[in-house]
């Protein structure tokens, strides 16, 4: 039987974009340097980032501040629906609005993302399977991020929708193998000063 111990997953969202999302604006390298010295110290196992432009920019920025560790590309890491939710699995009164903009995503997010979600599990999440604690960083985006804290919590597949995410923000879910799952930060931008804080995220979700 293989030794199980702790896992801590980092999560985070990638930089600000530029209008086409091909790279970083000035803000969003600032953010994904500002995360890099928050995150140095951690003795990090392995660092995956999507396959866009703005991930993997960003991870270069992480990583640049982390000493030995490097960063890798992986489809599972990448931009994608996770869950197409049914109608009866939404609330009545957005249930139409939602199935819209779910329907407006390029077919090959929708049609993969389901199978790149179960993915994501299976690799980033669950008790690490060696002797001692391991730490990983997954940049990657809001979908995915929300798709992973539902799961931690044991939720319905449907509510990834709505977990909203800010460009450089920090989660930490720890697994363990004899307990559930563990939140133990969401969205934090504390190494972001106010000006970096809150980009990504609609006028009525900044608090």
């Amino acid at each position: 039987m293989s030794t199980l111990s702790d896992r801590f997953l980092y999560v985070t969202r990638h930089g600000e974009a530029d209008a086409e999302e091909t790279s970083l604006t000035e803000r969003g390298r600032r953010q994904a340097t500002l995360l890099g010295e928050r995150l140095r110290g951690v003795p990090f196992t392995a660092v995956h980032h999507g396959p866009l432009p703005r991930t993997a920019e960003t991870a270069a920025l992480v990583t640049a501040r982390l000493g030995e560790v490097s960063a890798h590309p992986c489809d599972p890491a990448g931009d994608y629906i996770p869950h197409l939710p049914a109608r009866a699995e939404l609330h009545p009164a957005s249930a139409d609005r939602t199935l819209d903009v779910l329907a407006s995503f390029p077919a090959p997010e929708r049609e993969r993302g389901p199978g790149l979600a179960r993915e994501a599990l299976v690799r980033f999440t669950g008790p690490a399977h060696q002797d001692t604690v391991r730490h990983d960083l997954v940049i990657t985006h809001n979908f995915l991020i929300g798709w992973l804290v539902r799961a931690a919590l044991d939720a319905p597949p449907s509510r990834w929708i709505g977990l909203n995410h800010a460009n450089a923000g920090l989660t930490v879910i720890r697994y363990t193998p004899d307990r559930p799952p563990a939140l133990l930060t969401y969205n934090d931008t504390r190494h972001l000063p106010e000006s970096l804080r809150w980009t990504g995220l609609p006028p009525e979700l900044h608090v």
